[in-house]
């Protein structure tokens, strides 16, 4: 079953209370739609409350703190990240068994997963049937929570559907402070193929799949740009009137670098989204890092 709006009322919770979290919320406002969000420092109850949720106190890291969430929800997006740890995903296991202790399930989950499962695909362009290929810890991480919760969605009947995200970037998320740190880049030669999808689009991407999304169904979330990494610094850097990162070759990075940044570094695939525009139905505010930065800049020219 695909579960819309014109059901009525919808009860959503959004666990995982970051920056995209918000952008949905905001969406959301525009729906008759009863939400509560997931919450670990009850600080920012008051400001999730006055943005238009009901603040749910609990931590995915403690179990016995989740109870409230049994039988709260019609639908479930599912935004937090594995622990920086392990090779489980136990925030996921420990979200599954406090729904799983409810009445009644919820008919649909929306997780955000990473296109990190991939790994490295040498700069091949792939879709959704790529089979996963973790190379880092985190990515495994990613892809147990996948197995765990398409494995749980048809055991129970609910809908379960992956939207795989890649660097997600806004306005107030750009590399600036990289740049401004001249930190390297890779030579064209060595250099890795990337893929981004802007803030606004992923919260739309969020709400689409709650309308349209396929049970078990992976989505790549990604836009129509088509970089190398450098190349999308040095777009960056020009639009700010920064000099452009310096280039260095693959094998000097791999000795000043941080492992966390070579990770990112070692990996390159460019990723179809035709699943994304034809089943999700999603047209992209920002087709482009061009459009989004574009927009950026004309923000901070029109704060100055």
């Amino acid at each position: 079953m695909v579960v819309g709006y014109n059901a009525g009322v919808q009860k959503i919770l959004i666990v995982g209370s970051g920056d995209v979290a918000r952008r949905i919320l905001s969406r959301l406002a525009a729906h008759p739609a009863r939400v509560h969000a997931l919450l670990r420092d009850p600080s920012r109850a008051a400001a999730w409350r006055e943005a238009g949720a009901i603040p749910v106190l609990g931590d995915l890291d403690d179990r016995g703190s989740l109870q409230r969430l049994a039988g709260l929800a019609d639908i479930v997006l599912h935004l937090a990240p594995p622990p920086g740890e392990g090779r489980h995903d136990t925030r996921t296991r420990n979200l599954l068994a406090a729904l799983g202790k409810g009445k009644s399930l919820p008919r649909r989950l929306v997780y955000v997963s990473t296109t990190g499962v991939y790994g490295d695909c040498g700069g091949a362009q792939i879709d959704e049937t790529r089979m996963p290929n973790p190379e880092s810890a985190r990515a495994a991480r990613r892809v147990d929570a996948e197995n765990v919760l398409r494995s749980w969605g048809r055991r129970n009947g609910v809908a379960v559907s992956i939207l795989r995200a890649p660097g997600i970037y806004a306005a107030d998320r750009l590399p600036i402070e990289r740049i401004q740190r001249a930190l390297p880049a890779l030579l064209e030669a060595d250099d890795a193929h990337t893929n981004h999808i802007h803030a606004d689009d992923l919260a739309a991407a969020c709400i689409a799949a709650i309308r349209h999304g396929g049970a078990n169904r992976v989505y790549n979330v990604v836009d129509d740009s088509g970089l190398k990494m450098a190349e999308y610094f040095d777009r960056v850097a020009d639009a700010f009137d920064l000099p452009r990162p310096p280039r260095i070759s693959r094998e000097e990075a791999e000795r000043t670098l941080s492992p966390v940044q070579m990770s990112f570094m070692r990996e390159s695939r460019q990723i179809g989204n035709q699943r994304l525009k034809t089943e999700l139905k999603l047209r992209l505010a920002y087709p482009t890092v061009d459009v989004g930065i574009a927009e950026a800049k004309a923000a901070r020219q029109a704060a100055q």
